[in-house]
């Protein structure tokens, strides 16, 4: 309604300019141009002004208050009317974009079926259901909130959380998420997370803290225009002041000219150069189920050059199981019955995998259940072990730790002979190994395997093909973190790093290939993760929280699929950031030019503006759909 106002303001004076009804008809639709599309607009524009804010909105003020006074009242109304419909394009861009996750939430039922202590169904609000309540999951249902199946097995569509395009098989004991589908059969599902505090609720508070966060080159862009926006108002006052002092210049052309320069120089299509893109290409990334923390971990995936991996659940699966053990004690039968129940106890104290697969490898191998010795003071010591004292058995009150060789040589202790030369041969097989020490000897050694990733060796390929350089840190012995580098094609490999000699290494690597990402997914990773230039952690819907926390980027999937696609991504946003710059301020320089020069008015510059302002919006829209396939292009 305002554009036609003032497109009606503009033809009244075209078509009858001398008539004195035109002009005041002209001014009222005007007026009421302006009151319909922007007052609001102009008197905060005003009120900036007089407090020495020169942005973009005291531009306006100033060039729609200077075009009225010199009696061009259509071009003021056309100058306010197209700038109020660029102001709500742009917010309709970035809406549309911010959306992409939070689209999700809307899709959730507001019910979920409660299982009753008598078995019989109910239907209750998300709102009133609380951790360990039941639910009843039916096949083609959207699940309310997370939890662990209890009954039932079923295929379940993760990609709204994850990103994951097949479905995955789950059964008893496995967790589910908010938000993801029960494809194929009934589950019954404990809560374990209350509405609002479930994995698909962190992701979207995520994605939202990531898009309001500024990226650094929006950062340098926003101290550009607080320079450039005065300068323009000096140049454009220069203008109007010097240029009647000029042969044929009237002092109203050229207030004109200078009012059509402030138009053209507003740095509309500037400023949302960079955030367009940002916004798009996050929730872009969030709906593949990649989380990057904010424009300034997009910023820098797109600098890197060396990615560096972590071995146990990063490039394997992390479904490590007990290949085999031995103890120092073999004609000892009350020692042979109490390690492996001592080695069980304070493996299951720690979520490393490793451990994990010690702890229940133990329990499954024996006919009956192992006992449980009481264990005080346990205390992990990432990337090497675990200690604790024990209070019960034949090494009652005494320390007891359980972790890998290199830590337990450091104090001195190494293993007996007799387990020698079996270390050496699991050790060339590439198992991980893990020492159980006790009154300063070790007691057990126990040998374990994993299954590397299906998709690791085609990853790194990626990798390598986007000319980045590739590594693998690990804290595993240096055979097996060999062994494992040799399958997926790394040829650079360290093993029998602590978490601070992880540290050395990727500073090391840095300073070889430039820009260094660590990827891991475990709580001793999460030094290197944070002291990495961008640190990546995967399995974020059921990972360890330290490494999330730690991580620049946080991998949803318990997969490394999407890691090439991430560099991708970000190289793609910095690509069209620049080219939104540029677009703007070429389009910027060439009508400023026009104007000065007296080829372009005012409505005609400010509809230049919007439809660079258009231009660079769209580009960076494009972000939105861009396709996540495999990328090998290289720097």
């Amino acid at each position: 309604m305002a554009l036609g106002l003032a497109l009606g303001a503009e033809l009244l004076g075209y078509l009858w300019p001398d008539a004195a009804w035109s002009r005041w008809g002209g001014m009222a639709l005007a007026l009421a141009a302006i009151g319909m599309a922007g007052t609001g607009v102009y008197w905060s524009g005003m009120r900036a002004l007089f407090r020495g804010q020169l942005g973009i909105l005291a531009l306006m003020a100033v060039a729609v208050t200077g075009a009225f006074l010199i009696g061009h009242w259509a071009e003021a109304a056309m100058v306010m009317a197209l700038f109020v419909a660029a102001e709500k394009l742009e917010d309709a861009a970035m809406h549309k974009a911010r959306n992409a996750v939070r689209d999700l939430m809307l899709q959730l039922p507001d019910t979920a079926t409660v299982v009753q202590p008598g078995g019989t169904p109910r239907t209750t609000a998300l709102r009133d259901i609380v951790p360990g309540t039941l639910l009843r999951i039916a096949p083609g249902e959207r699940i309310a909130l997370d939890g662990v199946i209890v009954h039932g097995a079923s295929a379940i569509n993760q990609a709204p959380v994850t990103g994951e395009s097949t479905p995955v098989l789950k059964t008893v004991d496995e967790p589910v998420f908010a938000g993801t589908i029960n494809t194929s059969a009934e589950l019954t599902v404990r809560v374990s997370h209350a509405l609002g505090t479930t994995t698909l609720d962190r992701m979207v508070e995520l994605v939202e803290q990531s898009q309001n966060a500024r990226a650094p080159v929006q950062r340098n862009i926003d101290r550009f225009a607080a320079i450039y926006t005065p300068a323009v108002m000096v140049i454009a006052l220069l203008l109007a002041i010097l240029l009647p002092w000029l042969p044929g210049w009237s002092w109203q052309e050229a207030v004109y000219r200078a009012l059509a320069l402030l138009v053209i120089a507003c740095p509309c299509a500037l400023v949302i150069a960079t955030p367009v893109a940002v916004v798009s290409a996050l929730g872009n990334a969030a709906r593949q189920g990649v989380l990057f923390k904010g424009g300034a971990a997009l910023e820098k995936a797109h600098a890197i050059r060396a990615v560096a991996f972590d071995k146990t659940g990063t490039l394997t699966e992390g479904n490590t199981r007990l290949e085999a053990w031995q103890s120092a004690h073999a004609t000892d039968g009350e020692a042979q019955v109490q390690i492996p129940a001592l080695a069980a106890a304070l493996a299951a104290r720690s979520a490393h995998p490793v451990s994990k697969a010690i702890a229940q490898g133990l329990q499954a191998s024996l006919a009956e259940p192992l006992p449980t010795p009481a264990l005080a003071n346990v205390h992990e010591n990432p990337g090497a072990g675990l200690q604790a004292d024990a209070q019960e058995g034949i090494w009652q009150g005494q320390r007891v730790r359980m972790g890998n060789l290199d830590w337990l040589a450091a104090d001195g202790i190494v293993p007996t002979p007799a387990l020698q030369s079996q270390i050496q041969a699991w050790r060339n097989a590439g198992f991980a190994l893990t020492a159980l020490e006790c009154a300063g000897t070790i007691q057990a050694v126990f040998a374990v395997t994993d299954t590397v990733r299906g998709e690791a060796a085609d990853v790194v390929a990626q990798l390598h093909g986007m000319g980045l350089r590739t590594a693998l840190f690990s804290g595993d012995n240096v055979l097996a973190a060999r062994h494992i580098a040799q399958r997926v094609g790394i040829t650079d490999a360290h093993g029998g790093l602590l978490p601070a000699q992880k540290l050395q290494a990727i500073d090391a690597l840095r300073q070889q290939a430039g820009a260094t990402a660590m990827v891991g997914d475990g709580i001793n990773d999460a030094p290197a993760l944070a002291g990495s230039d961008l640190g990546i952690a995967i399995g974020g819907a059921q990972g360890t929280d330290i490494a999330a926390e730690a991580a620049d980027v946080v991998l949803m999937d318990s997969r490394i699929t999407a890691l090439p696609q991430a560099f991708a991504l970000a190289r793609q946003t910095h690509a069209i950031v620049w080219q939104n710059m540029l677009l703007a301020l070429l389009g910027k320089a060439v009508f400023m030019a026009l104007a000065v020069a007296g080829y372009a008015s005012m409505w005609m510059a400010v509809a230049a503006d919007l439809g660079i302002t258009l231009l660079v919006i769209a580009n960076g829209m494009r972000l939105r759909q861009w396709h996540w396939g495999k990328s090998r292009k290289p720097l």
